[in-house]
């Protein structure tokens, strides 16, 4: 049997520390009145969520709610990461669309490789701030709470994709969606599935009849369009904005993909713009 932690919140309202469980080791059932998130780091267990067991191994996550009766069992060697939280000290806008609408009960939730992969980044961070402990630090970790709890609400969004590559075509290509401005090469990618750069691309052009670098290239020539007609921004500013490292490569793809340069694109479908405003 392990003894539990005591977590004071009193002061800065969040608190991240890792525990190791040996073989065999047992956290009774028990409470809190805070949030609480747990990390499977390495090894395997089971945990009790309100009275339902469930298994809990590397690269699960759960969310504990508050007085949710929970406990967990190791199977193995089991290190968790736990973070607890004062859900008062996140915005009023997280509290009332993520953890009213999809934190409204303890789960568990199993993550897939893009996903855990952000996940363990974020814990990552958060550490790093905690280690540093001064007032804008613990601000900083209070802001990547709020995107950890983003990843784990994305999590549980329901995929009807049976084909394991066709889940993992799918899942790819919400991960370039969402992360199209930070993709630097093809490896960025296939690091998230754990698979070699042929076999990722193989398995979306399968689904997609086109390449995730193609693919990624026309997300990101759709978000310029976009802003090219809609803002005043710098071209120069706009190419940072949706993930081209130079402006002389995002040009040439524009003019490639558009037929025309960046520049011409915003006076031509501005002048249309009017135009058709007009005429309404």
């Amino acid at each position: 049997m392990s003894n539990r932690r005591v977590i004071d919140l009193s002061i800065q309202g969040i608190h991240l520390y890792e525990v190791k469980h040996e073989e065999g080791d047992v956290i009774m059932e028990h409470d809190h009145p805070f949030h609480e998130i747990l990390y499977a780091l390495d090894g395997e267990g089971q945990i009790t969520l309100d009275g339902k067991q469930l298994d809990f191994n590397k690269d699960h996550g759960v969310v504990i709610v508050p007085f949710s009766p929970h406990a967990v069992v190791s199977d193995s060697n089991l290190t968790i990461l736990v973070l607890a939280f004062d859900a008062q000290l996140l915005d009023i806008s997280v509290q009332k669309e993520l953890l009213a609408v999809f934190f409204n009960v303890s789960s568990l939730i199993r993550l897939n490789p893009f996903l855990g992969s952000e996940l363990r980044q974020l814990l990552r961070k958060m550490l790093f701030e905690l280690s540093r402990g001064n007032p804008l630090n613990f601000f900083a970790m209070k802001l990547k709470l709020s995107e950890l709890l983003l990843v784990l609400a994305r999590a549980q969004q329901p995929s009807h994709v049976i084909d394991a590559d066709s889940l993992r075509a799918e899942k790819l290509r919400l991960y370039i969606d969402t992360h199209y401005f930070e993709i630097l090469h093809s490896n960025d990618i296939s690091v998230k599935l754990g698979m070699s750069t042929r076999h990722v691309t193989n398995i979306f052009k399968k689904q997609y009849s086109i390449t995730p670098i193609q693919y990624l290239t026309e997300v990101r020539i759709e978000m310029a369009k976009k802003m090219l007609v809609e803002t005043d921004k710098e071209i120069v500013c706009i190419c940072f904005e949706v993930g081209f490292e130079t402006l002389s490569s995002f040009y040439r793809m524009f003019k490639n993909y558009i037929q025309m340069s960046p520049n011409q694109y915003r006076v031509v479908h501005r002048v249309r713009s009017r135009n058709e405003q007009v005429l309404v």
